[in-house]
């Protein structure tokens, strides 16, 4: 028999790799299966450390710009053998750097995310991930691409600080002393929103406020958005607008697709690729993923949710073991999984369930190992 451990994390609680350090050695012992272990993650909080389980890279640190232009230490991963780079934007644009005094994305920018793209071309990327969630940014990127070469210029052609406040000034693009290996740099993006740039559904409206901005500011920022999407269309020859995700991490998405000519893509399906997922399951009887809660949200760019899709043509069995399962045994077999455990039921609370996670876990594998062997 052959078993697939592909976990999400329990936050707070459980990491994927643990999952299958405890789950993995019951299989092997009660059922003699062959088990792969292919953690997940989608895009999220900790996906660095799953990314880094395949690509076995160095952390490197690198001192940026926080988003006010404050000097910090970043890292991301770099691996060598792959010439694979995964930055997280929020290591040096992420609103967690900032003070409560110092969140207002009509003045922060994204260039210490710049600086890391740069560090790590310098490095010898060829491929590069960049996860785009955490910002405390609304500058559709600029920041980034000033730090790459990009100059943008208001009507009396003086460059304009490289912060969500001065998109509005912004009228032509200078991009003479772009870094030219940036050509040469395949980028893709971990995108699980699909806002377009601006609107009462762009970046300004729905995600500035988490940022620091007034509804004034929200009015303005998406004026900018507005005004500079017209720029971007002028210089790039596309529809920004029209490009599902442009709005993501304060328009930041609309930046990676012009300056860097990159892809968006969910973040899930970008740790299968790494992980070469569809590829490891092929003949697999079961496949035993989870994550913390398992609920409606969770067909919405979850690890789940990419692994459903892997497996459905292949017709492999799929068990979830969660921390908690809010669906209906009829809503579970209607997704696609086969059978469902969570600790919750089995712990006193929910003090207990995060306490005793592990002990809990083990106990679901040993329950399913004994219903399979049967």
């Amino acid at each position: 028999m052959k078993i697939i451990l592909a976990p999400d994390k329990y936050k707070g609680s459980l990491t994927g790799i643990e999952f299958c350090n405890i789950v993995a050695p019951i299989f092997k012992q009660t059922i003699n299966a062959e088990v792969l272990n292919v953690p997940l993650a989608d895009g999220g909080d900790s996906t660095i450390e799953v990314v880094n389980y395949y690509l076995n890279g160095d952390t490197i640190e690198v001192e940026v710009n926080n988003p006010v232009f404050n000097k910090v230490k970043a890292n991301y991963l770099y691996a060598q053998a792959s010439k694979t780079a995964f930055i997280e934007m929020a290591e040096a644009s992420g609103l967690k750097l900032l003070k409560s005094h110092e969140q207002n994305c009509r003045h922060t920018s994204t260039f210490g995310t710049g600086q890391l793209i740069l560090d790590a071309i310098n490095k010898g990327a060829k491929h590069i991930i960049l996860g785009i969630g955490g910002s405390a940014t609304n500058d559709c990127g600029i920041g980034m691409a000033t730090a790459l070469g990009y100059r943008f210029l208001d009507e009396t052609n003086t460059e304009v600080k490289p912060i969500g406040n001065e998109l509005i000034k912004i009228k032509t693009i200078d991009d003479s002393n772009v870094d030219p290996r940036l050509k040469s740099v395949a980028i893709q993006i971990a995108c699980d929103v699909t806002n377009p740039l601006y609107g009462l559904n762009g970046a300004a409206y729905v995600y500035a406020k988490q940022k620091g901005a007034s509804n004034s500011d929200i009015e303005f920022l998406n004026q900018g958005l507005q005004s500079f999407s017209k720029i971007l269309e002028d210089h790039f020859n596309v529809n920004i607008q029209e490009i599902a995700g442009a709005g993501a991490a304060g328009g930041m998405g609309a930046g990676c697709i012009t300056f860097l000519n990159g892809t968006l893509s969910p973040g899930i399906e970008l740790v299968k690729q790494i992980a070469n997922f569809n590829t490891k399951i092929d003949n697999a009887d079961w496949i035993i993923t989870g994550e913390g809660k398992l609920d409606s949200q969770t067909l919405s760019g979850k690890a789940i949710d990419g692994i459903l899709k892997s497996v459905k043509p292949k017709g492999i069995k799929v068990a979830t073991f969660c921390g908690s399962v809010d669906l209906s045994p009829k809503e579970l077999l209607n997704m696609g999984i086969d059978y469902s455990a969570s600790v919750i039921d089995r712990a006193r609370n929910l003090e207990d369930a995060l306490t005793n996670t592990k002990q809990y876990l083990s106990e679901i594998a040993k329950d399913f190992a004994t219903k399979t062997k049967r």
